[in-house]
């Protein structure tokens, strides 16, 4: 056992730096540019450096105030050492969600060892595979798509999960150590200070722990049992108070099935459908009772929940097409290889089946159910990946053990057939996914990740001084933050001028949002880009959108209106323009 054990820590070494690789490597140029979430998160980091205050302005948040939401603070914070050494950059901005899917990598081995302890030492398991699953777990980790997809993107869900895993591992270590409760305790109430669904997930889970393992925790010392709850009272008073006075319930509001802007529409039009095949229904007359029965609140918000959960748990999301998103997922490709979608089956039969003690048995079980219900409650979440990846790590864990189940089960011939096949299926899936995501993804997703803009502000302040002022289009994504990050606006003076809100006429372009000599807004005239001469001037310059144009300048060159002039034109990766760089002569 102490000889396999040593040769675990080799491997998982080695794990390490195959996941370091994965995350790391390239991490500045692949995905393609920093998209407008990240932006956000870098110019907060960049503001709260400079100032102590995020670029709303309020001082050392627990909720940071963006654009359109109110934004949980943990991830932001930790952006702040890199973005100060590297600033707002890729690396400056992503490297903490790589460090943290590292450390995830490394604690998915940690927590499944302890996991599995904990049934070994209670005498209700005899195998002594534990390190095997653990070593397979970190593994396959390292490799996922849907991990390695967030840990080379500044999306907060790797620290999440990061946090979730060491605390549940310091959970089941307190009880060989009771010193270690109060830190499982500050981890797994830090999550909702981390990312929206933990405000939710992490209650029930932790709500789950206490009275499973409630006898457990009440035979631990006294004096441990009071810096828990200290501990607790610590980090989850402020965010807990955060979310009921604050803003940090408000994304949620939005999002959610139950704040759905076509329920009425769609309840109204399946009861009149109903009265329609019954024979109509008079003018004035109310809906019969069956047709309310049928079509209500509660069958609408049940339906669209119900159908989030099978579709999250469904083949064509976790193994087939993923998330339609390009920035969630690789076109085309599922979350999971194919060939685990075998092991996960034989992982769930093998493990609920086993003599493992029952309470892991429920923890795993209560945390796939409770995992996707964050995602359950909102629009489209039944794939969306970042909402529903707190349901990796069971998944990991169940595709690991059906595999380590599967190789002790076979039998000579059988299991060399199992193991070179599986590894010759898992290593293809793995290349083919990297090759597509280093070759076609660039391209397939450059307009998701908001490709140009770093590049056309970057172009603007190299010719700001010729031009009093300088207009920077609003068609598309609202561009104050794309502006403000790529060109590291002095984040006092944001705060002083702040864009939104502080409007004036500008001849040609109406009513527009600025700061000193940057307008925000587009031409307002009825006509074509033939026609941007009656609005624009020589000393004003025009950042417009390509889509605005419609024409491929880049390539037809000689279709600029004689009276305009192409200061620079932006193009994607793929040679589409982005955007066009425009002035009068």
């Amino acid at each position: 056992m102490a000889k396999f054990y040593k040769k675990s820590q080799v491997v998982l070494f080695f794990i390490i730096v195959i996941a370091s690789l994965l995350r790391i490597w390239g991490i500045d140029k692949v995905p393609v540019s920093l998209f407008g979430d990240e932006l956000d998160v870098g110019y907060h980091a960049y503001s709260i450096l400079k100032t102590g205050k995020d670029y709303s302005g309020n001082s050392w948040p627990l909720h940071f105030q963006s654009l359109a939401e109110w934004r949980t603070p943990l991830y932001l914070y930790s952006a702040v050492p890199t973005v100060a050494i590297f600033g707002i950059t890729p690396i400056g901005v992503r490297l903490p969600a790589a460090i943290f899917g590292i450390l995830g990598v490394w604690g998915i081995y940690m927590f499944v060892t302890e996991l599995l302890s904990y049934g070994v030492a209670r005498g209700r398991v005899v195998e002594n595979g534990r390190w095997g699953v653990a070593i397979v777990a970190s593994f396959f980790l390292a490799i996922s798509p849907w991990h390695i997809q967030y840990s080379r993107a500044a999306f907060e869900v790797t620290m999440l999960l990061a946090f979730l895993i060491w605390g549940l591992y310091f959970f089941f270590e307190s009880f060989r150590n009771g010193k270690w409760l109060w830190l499982s305790v500050a981890l797994l109430l830090f999550t909702p200070w981390i990312y929206s669904t933990a405000k939710l997930f992490t209650p029930l889970l932790f709500g789950f722990l206490v009275l499973v393992w409630r006898k457990g925790i009440l035979a631990l010392p006294r004096k441990e049992l009071f810096k828990s709850i200290i501990a607790g009272l610590i980090v989850g008073a402020p965010i807990a108070y955060s979310i009921i006075f604050g803003g940090g319930s408000q994304r949620f509001g939005y999002i959610s099935v139950f704040s759905d802007p076509t329920r009425e529409t769609e309840i109204g039009y399946n009861r009149q459908f109903d009265a329609d095949v019954k024979g109509g229904v008079p003018v004035g007359l109310s809906p019969s009772f069956v047709d309310k029965f049928f079509h209500n609140k509660l069958t609408f918000w049940g339906e669209k929940i119900t159908n989030n959960y099978i579709r999250a748990f469904s083949a064509d999301f976790l193994f087939v097409e993923g998330d339609p998103n390009p920035r969630h997922s690789i076109t085309g490709i599922g979350q999971f290889y194919k060939v685990e979608f075998f092991t996960l089956v034989l992982g769930v039969i093998l493990f609920f089946r086993s003599r493992i003690e029952r309470k892991i048995k429920l923890l795993i079980g209560y945390w796939l159910i409770i995992g996707v219900l964050p995602a359950a409650v909102t629009r489209d979440g039944g794939n969306h990946a970042t909402r529903l990846i707190l349901i990796l790590p069971p998944l990991v864990f169940l595709i690991s053990y059906g595999f380590v189940e599967a190789v002790k089960r076979a039998k000579n011939i059988y299991r060399q057939f199992f193991l070179l096949s599986y590894l010759l299926f898992i290593i293809s899936g793995f290349v083919f996914y990297q090759h597509n995501y280093w070759v076609h993804n660039p391209w397939d997703s450059e307009r998701w990740w908001h490709y140009g803009w770093k590049e056309a502000v970057q172009s603007i302040k190299e010719v700001e001084s010729s031009y009093q002022k300088i207009v920077i289009s609003t068609t598309g994504e609202p561009s104050w933050i794309f502006f403000a990050a790529s060109y590291q606006y002095p984040p006092n003076l944001w705060h002083k001028d702040f864009p939104i809100g502080n409007d004036v006429e500008l001849s040609g372009f109406g009513k527009v949002s600025h700061i000193d000599k940057f307008y925000f807004g587009s031409p307002q005239i009825d006509g074509s880009f033939y026609d941007w001469g009656k609005v624009l001037t020589p000393d004003t310059l025009y950042l417009a959108n390509a889509k605005e144009i419609n024409i491929n300048l880049v390539k037809e060159p000689e279709r600029i209106p004689s009276d305009l002039k192409l200061v620079k034109a932006i193009s994607y990766p793929s040679g589409e323009p982005a955007f066009y760089l425009v002035t009068k002569f």
